[in-house]
């Protein structure tokens, strides 16, 4: 069995969804009886010991690319590891700052290489395999190979196994949400999470209650913690829960206030009616894309919307049972859970031929 070298970095400015969409991919690989490498420049040590309890092997980075020792590191792990395993491995890079030079230093030396991109952000991409997952990913216009297979839409979304369990979930939707769930990322770098707070107190709603996720890069934990009892409301935060237990808050979610990365598609999968905010340029097409579809509310970028204007989007959504209805059902129409199994067949099987299925 080939084996999987994946390329993703965490820090409080990246966040932590690169990682974790790629311990969804590594964990399907690793269905396969197939081995996984991560080589990471991983600044939180939750989630490093996260990558190696699912029995992965993380190799730690200092530094990252644009820094030449990243290149010149993983290409030295790559050659010794071919050399070991008697087999090319199969790289994947998912991260903005894998650039072209980063790219074509892989292929050059002779290795298989997919990207793992949100929004063309490059002029071109150096790939055998381009996987986008978005709901917009169709509509982007890449520029690669002739030969590059492209994977492109939510038929390709990569979710975790704790989440895989809750296929067959059938959802209440309450006629008025209670029970508020934020999320704003695993880092949130600029404390959203703060000002949707203070959108939801100014609702003045007695019945309500509100759990925050707090990621395991969140610099602003102890902000949050005192700043909360300025709220005369339940708020419980939850920071960095165990992998299992996400699935579980938004099983108990009437609503979900999210930032628009990667815990849209769990949302979605989960049949959680969401409002959206941007908090990052990459987020964009996807907050809008789901508003299209029907299956989110998108309020936009986190700057430019006032906590005034906040509050009465979330009263809107907490009100409307036919809105969250609809965003339920839809979402799970939306997203089958199978989108990393078709990614590492189409890895294994096809051998990066342009056969989807």
């Amino acid at each position: 069995m080939q084996h999987l070298v994946i390329r993703a970095d965490s820090t409080p400015r990246i966040g932590t969804g690169h990682i974790m969409r790629c311990i969804a991919l590594a964990q399907a690989w690793q269905d396969r009886d197939g081995e996984v490498n991560f080589i990471s420049h991983c600044e939180s040590k939750l989630l490093r010991q996260r990558i190696q309890d699912e029995g992965f092997n993380l190799v730690s980075l200092k530094v990252s690319h644009p820094d030449p020792s990243d290149l010149e590191f993983t290409l030295d792990f790559l050659r010794n590891l071919k050399t070991s395993r008697q087999e090319q491995p199969i790289v994947v890079t998912d991260g903005y700052h894998f650039d072209l030079a980063y790219q074509k230093g892989i292929k050059e030396n002779g290795f298989r290489l997919m990207v793992i991109d949100d929004y063309n952000h490059l002029p071109h991409y150096h790939a055998d395999i381009l996987l986008n997952q978005n709901i917009n990913a169709p509509e982007l216009e890449y520029s690669c190979s002739e030969n590059t297979v492209k994977l492109l839409g939510c038929k390709y979304v990569m979710l975790r196994r704790e989440f895989l369990q809750y296929r067959e979930l059938k959802r209440e939707i309450p006629d008025k949400a209670h029970n508020i769930l934020v999320t704003m990322g695993g880092a949130d770098p600029d404390n959203v999470t703060q000002k949707v707070l203070k959108a939801i107190y100014l609702l003045n709603e007695p019945d309500i209650e509100v759990k925050v996720i707090v990621g395991p890069s969140n610099p602003h934990l102890e902000a949050l913690k005192s700043g909360i009892k300025d709220f005369d409301l339940p708020v419980s935060i939850i920071f960095s829960p165990l992998p299992e237990k996400m699935p579980e808050f938004m099983k108990w979610a009437d609503l979900t206030i999210t930032a628009g990365g990667s815990t849209c598609w769990e949302l979605v999968f989960m049949g959680v009616p969401s409002l959206i905010i941007t908090v990052a340029e990459n987020q964009e097409g996807i907050g809008e894309g789901l508003e299209r579809a029907g299956v989110a509310r998108n309020v936009g970028w986190f700057s430019k919307i006032d906590v005034n204007e906040l509050k009465d989007e979330i009263s809107v959504l907490i009100c409307n049972y036919k809105i969250r209805k609809e965003m339920s059902l839809y979402g799970k129409e939306l997203i089958d859970g199978r989108g990393v199994a078709r990614i590492a067949n189409i890895i294994y099987i096809n051998k990066y031929r342009n056969i989807l299925e």
